[in-house]
């Protein structure tokens, strides 16, 4: 058994909201972003969700965030690229990149969830033809690669000034950051040989084994293989984490009654297309560490990202943050960047208005 090494830590949280009074949740989540920051977090990530009490841009979410930080990364997981403009969205992810200071983490996934609903919505004709898939996402990477469009002499008049067209804003970097949630055989064949990032989650389909660690594995496996060597890229692992150390006795029969909640679905394979669930891992820090080092996938990445549960309190995911990040995270061997965090509590101390600074 490996030990497990974690060198860079990060959190994703759904973005809830009340139904009738959308701006509290929004502004905590805000909030939860610069409370990871100054816990010393390496990344704070948001869902993108359509027609749920979520955030449904990602890039406008980020774009905010991005004013409300000043170092710790900013994520999307995942942007379901069936509903996107490939340059229209390559657009907006550029200006929120710039306006962070090229902090932006872009995910994406295939597909159209709601497809029923919105799909009529958001196409004119008759959507069921397109390509909602890779080949679409490959649009907007290339894209965000900012070439200049038509030929050597092709130029755009406007009142400022006379220039080649590309997307603007332009940062070079940010095509680097760009990620693919895959859980298919599939999809990280795709990814490897695009030279996306991966993110790797708590669902994957069951392809040839019903166990959800077997399978995971087997895709890391493939998705390495099949990289190119020189094309460095980075892997974040999420795992839905509960600690309750600093929990009241409420809280933590919640917390427990959740994971419950949600355990049967971990024991086969689920629907049509074979999906596995990896179990939530709730309990004292010291139960967590057990079953983590007891998870061979953990050990088999540097990057673990907690996939923070849907419709908890701003003060649960705090809680949970801060346990993580003092009782579990440094025993796992992450260490926060000493300098980027004197610099976060210098701008805490000076935002709060101590005098000693």
């Amino acid at each position: 058994m490996s030990t497990p090494t974690i060198s860079s830590l990060a959190f994703l949280t759904p973005g809830n909201f009340a139904d009738d009074d959308p701006y509290p949740g929004l502004e905590e989540t805000l909030q939860l972003f610069e409370y990871g920051e100054r816990l010393g977090f390496d990344g704070a990530w948001i869902r993108q969700r359509h027609l749920e009490h979520g955030v449904g841009s990602a890039a406008v979410f980020l774009a905010a965030a991005g004013q409300r930080t000043e170092r710790i990364e900013l994520g999307t997981a995942v942007i379901p690229i069936g509903y996107e403009s490939p340059f229209r969205l390559a657009e907006d992810l550029a200006l929120a990149d710039v306006l962070s200071r090229g902090r932006l983490q872009v995910g994406f996934s295939t597909g159209m969830p709601h497809a029923e609903l919105l799909g009529d919505l958001v196409y004119d004709g008759d959507w069921r033809g397109f390509d909602l898939s890779y080949g679409r996402i490959a649009r907007v990477v290339e894209n965000l690669r900012g070439g200049y469009l038509g030929g050597p002499d092709t130029v755009i008049q406007s009142p400022g000034n006379t220039q080649r067209p590309r997307l603007q804003p332009h940062n070079p970097g940010l095509v680097d950051r760009v990620w693919y949630g895959g859980g298919s055989r599939r999809s990280i064949r795709w990814a490897a040989e695009h030279g996306l990032n991966l993110l790797s989650g708590n669902i994957v389909t069951g392809e040839s084994t019903d166990d959800f660690t077997t399978a995971q594995l087997t895709l890391l496996s493939q998705y390495r293989r099949t990289l190119a060597e020189d094309r460095p890229t980075r892997v974040a692992l999420g795992r839905v984490i509960v600690p309750f150390d600093s929990a009241d006795a409420t809280t933590r029969a919640r917390y427990r009654d959740y994971a419950a909640s949600r355990h049967a679905r971990t024991l086969a394979p689920q629907g049509p297309r074979r999906t596995l669930f990896a179990p939530d891992v709730v309990g004292t820090a010291e139960q967590i560490l057990e079953q983590l080092a007891a998870d061979p996938v953990v050990a088999a990445v540097s990057e673990l990202r907690l996939e923070l549960p849907y419709e908890f309190h701003r003060g649960d995911y705090e809680q949970i943050l801060h346990d993580v990040r003092h009782l579990i995270a440094p025993e796992l061997g992450w260490r926060p960047d000493t300098a980027l965090n004197q610099a976060a509590s210098i701008n805490e101390l000076r935002r709060l208005g101590s005098p000693t600074v």
